[in-house]
């Protein structure tokens, strides 16, 4: 693995969409385009890429279809090859992505079967390891905080504030005061769609005075304003300074480009309006009207329609678009023709599909 300082990277602020699963018809992986999946990140600038997570469908993980370790190869594969051309020097001024990629997966689950993926996470290279607890619905604060240290043992941990109506669970104040006094935690990922719940992540990274550890957006309804808030407290001050999130596995050319214009920005009518389109985007591609029931299959369907996915189909046969959800895309689509990268996409798509 490279030797370069993840951690560095990650509080620089980078854009990682949340990578999906590429299947066929008969809802088998369909490789070619789960490589061109993550071919099309690359190349859209971004800085590091999330596997094995949410969006990547946690029952990929089922032992009767046992795809969690063939898609982390997969990626990493991937990510190796355009490291390897970057760092060439005849490839250099042909590429405009880092060979600096910082690589995330998922990992959930009770303790052991945790310890096991972040095991194999460690043994493929990657970087850290985005923890889950929605799992352990009934453990008690205590078992939480001994189950994050037995992760952190294995490699470095990124938290996951993820909201309840997705599998996560409440995680309170005092969860994360605790959660931040564990050394190896490197980043945490803050996705309740709930601003009293990420106040309460904020509030405990700085009263911890943890400023090594980065702050990260998962929330997906609330991008912009979360980069654009200066989270003032005790006279101490912290800024939202990277995304991770599932609405970034679509249109991400341009989520990178919003990112680097955010990034540390005062907010601005121009802005703030600009962060109330992308979250109407975002209420069409996650099924906000339903409940949230057809997030994954919404971004599929904007990936099928730029030709990157075949289509739709998720593990889950029940799992797909709400009614109504489509005609929700479609209307977003002609509304905010500036926030999509078809055009991109067009242009690369068959080179990343070989």
């Amino acid at each position: 693995m490279d030797a370069f300082d993840f951690r560095q990277q990650l509080n620089l602020g980078l854009a990682f969409p949340a990578h999906p699963l590429a299947l066929t018809s008969s809802r088998k992986l369909d490789e070619r385009r789960q490589r061109a999946l993550t071919r099309y990140y690359i190349a859209s600038g971004v800085g590091g890429i999330a596997v094995g997570v949410h969006t990547t469908q946690f029952a990929i993980r089922d032992a009767r279809v046992g795809l969690f370790k063939p898609v982390l190869e997969l990626a990493a594969e991937e990510m190796n090859v355009a490291a390897a051309l970057a760092a060439s020097d005849s490839a250099k001024a042909e590429t405009t992505f880092s060979n600096h990629l910082v690589r995330i997966g998922g990992v959930c689950g009770a303790t052991a079967q945790a310890v096991a993926e972040a095991e194999l996470l460690h043994e493929l290279g990657y970087h850290a390891a985005l923890l889950s607890l929605g799992a352990m619905r009934d453990a008690n604060e205590d078992a939480l905080i001994a189950h994050c240290r037995a992760i952190a043992v294995i490699m470095p941990v990124v938290g996951f504030y993820l909201q309840p109506s997705v599998g996560g669970r409440v995680l309170p104040h005092a969860f994360w005061r605790r959660f931040v006094e564990i050394e190896n935690i490197v980043a945490i990922k803050i996705a309740p769609f709930n601003r009293y719940q990420t106040l309460d992540v904020v509030r405990a990274v700085i009263e911890a005075g943890r400023d090594d550890i980065a702050l990260y957006t998962g929330n997906d309804d609330n991008i912009v304003a979360d980069f654009l808030t200066p989270f003032r407290i005790a006279g101490k001050e912290r800024r939202i300074l990277g995304g991770l999130l599932g609405h970034w596995s679509v249109w991400t050319k341009r989520a990178v480009e919003l990112l680097k214009r955010c990034r540390n920005a005062d907010a601005t009518p121009e802005l703030l309006r600009l962060g109330a389109e992308v979250t109407d985007c975002n209420a069409a591609f996650f099924d906000a009207a339903n409940g949230f029931r057809g997030c994954i299959a919404g971004l599929h369907e904007v990936l099928r329609r730029q030709g990157i996915l075949e289509g739709i189909w998720c593990l889950d046969e029940h799992e797909t678009l709400s009614p109504g959800q489509l005609a929700e895309i479609d209307r977003v689509y002609r509304t905010y023709p500036h926030l999509h990268d078809d055009d991109f996409v067009a242009t690369h798509r068959d080179e990343w599909l070989k």
